[in-house]
């Protein structure tokens, strides 16, 4: 008998998922309620896809290890992606301090529209897996509390039943998992929710002339000072554009008007975004979206779970955007996914349990550097700070602190930042010790610009008085 995958949701982890279950099956149908874009343009149904987003180098690796064909990151970069290092490569001003620009490389990310990086993915999945993509809204899922074996979906012609091997539940934010499971006799799911009550507003600029090499610029909100967070950034995409994109928690959100989102730069902790755009043409309106809490669904928890159903992406976990790890834990749980298959085989017991428990450690490690800081705003809605959460906060703070003026501990932070590596880094005697000596060079007074750049900088103002 040929065998079947479904995966509900064509995003990222999606087609990731699906580009793994390929190697296994006869066919992978793929459903989302989108008729998706034959090129890279926006679509309804991801919220966030108007907004920065960074595709850190765990992330990318487990991408093309997953997708066969040409380079993912290649094509990325053919179509016009920037390829940045942590290290190096761009500008921050971090709770602590600004980071210094260290002559190591290390760890890198691509920063792109996020339109632009799914169609890369989606081309090169369709292109090279046995996947079809199908304009479907997936009503609930077929089975019983033992096993899943398929999606009741409705289309344009009428409800119907499609039969499943194996279910990738992956259709993002909106995911109707817990409902799907109750209906099948699965309860007792956990779920947490940690809501700082982000606001995201962006808007494309075009490059300035002179401009072509200005690294990557973002000032980060600081959940510290007990009033509400501020943050920006202005990152390098396709185009030869900048999107500038500000974030802002509950009672400090960023307006979507155009004096308003320009005074919210000025506004920022360090006047050097204001004095970036200063001199940059708008190409866009402002676009603003409030998808933005933390919620975690501890599937992998269940003792009695049906088999043939894996949960992926921000159907089990969402994350605070500004920490740019969503996308690599997408990535990582799909490869997760292939590894299983690749060892077990596609019909082995327990199988998705197993798939379960092992996407757990990435997103815990996300979840953690999320909910860790936004915690500590003062309008978040979720649980209180516990004792563990205050000895916890206080070590990622003095590490932090010396990341500003140690490479030891600035190279701990970006290769667990990156997902090269898991949060169990920062634990290892060096990077203890390193945080424990602090910052080995003095505090930075203002960003660490190269000459070109002050020049750059000056010029931009010139312009635009």
């Amino acid at each position: 008998m040929p065998r079947r995958a479904v995966v509900v949701g064509a995003g990222l982890a999606g087609l990731l998922a699906a580009a793994a279950l390929s190697v296994h099956t006869d066919e992978v149908i793929v459903l989302d309620r989108d008729e998706l874009p034959d090129g890279p343009e926006h679509r309804r149904g991801l919220p966030q896809g108007r907004h920065a987003h960074l595709l850190m180098s765990g992330g990318l690796a487990a991408i093309d290890d997953l997708v066969p064909g040409p380079s993912v990151r290649d094509q990325l970069l053919a179509a016009g992606a920037h390829e940045i290092s942590l290290s190096s490569g761009m500008l921050a001003l971090t709770p602590e301090g600004w980071l210094r620009r260290w002559k190591h490389e290390g760890p890198r990310m691509l920063t792109c529209t996020r339109a632009l990086l799914d169609w890369v993915v989606r081309s090169a999945v369709l292109a090279d897996t046995k996947t079809e993509i199908r304009t479907a809204r997936a009503l609930d899922l077929l089975g019983d509390a033992r096993r899943v074996t398929g999606v009741r979906i409705s289309t344009d012609a009428g409800i119907t039943e499609l039969d499943a091997d194996f279910v990738v539940e992956a259709s993002g934010r909106g995911s109707r998992i817990v409902r799907w499971l109750g209906a099948l006799g699965v309860t007792g799911i956990d779920e947490k929710t940690v809501d700082s009550g982000l606001v995201n507003a962006t808007r494309i600029y075009r490059r300035p002339e002179g401009a072509e090499h200005f690294p990557l610029t973002i000032l980060q909100a600081n959940p510290y000072e007990s009033r509400p967070g501020r943050a920006g950034m202005v990152l390098p995409i396709e185009g030869d554009r900048w999107m500038v994109s500000l974030a802002g928690t509950r009672g400090g959100e960023p307006p979507a008007d155009p004096d308003g989102f320009l005074q919210y730069i000025r506004d920022l902790p360090d006047p050097i975004l204001g004095r970036l755009v200063s001199g940059a043409e708008p190409l866009t309106d402002i676009h603003t979206s409030h998808s933005s809490k933390n919620v975690r669904r501890y599937l992998e928890k269940l003792q009695d779970r049906p088999d043939g159903l894996v949960v992926l992406g921000d159907a089990l976990a969402t994350f605070n955007p500004a920490y740019g790890q969503g996308m690599s834990v997408a990535a990582l749980g799909a490869q997760i996914l292939a590894r299983e298959l690749d060892h077990e085989g596609f019909t082995a017991p327990g199988l998705a349990a197993r798939v379960q428990h092992g996407v757990a450690a990435p997103v815990e490690g996300a979840w953690a550097m999320a909910v860790g800081q936004d915690i500590w705003y003062p309008e978040t809605k979720g649980p209180e700070p516990t004792r563990a959460d205050r000895l916890i906060t206080g070590y990622s703070r003095r590490l932090l602190k010396s990341a500003t003026g140690s490479y030891k501990a600035a190279a701990a932070l970006a290769a667990v930042t990156s997902m090269e590596a898991d949060a169990s880094t920062l634990m290892r005697p060096g990077t203890l010790l390193a945080a424990l000596n602090g910052p080995l060079l003095p505090p930075l007074s203002g960003p660490p610009l190269t000459p070109s750049e002050r020049k750059t900088l000056a010029g931009l103002e010139r312009a635009a008085s």
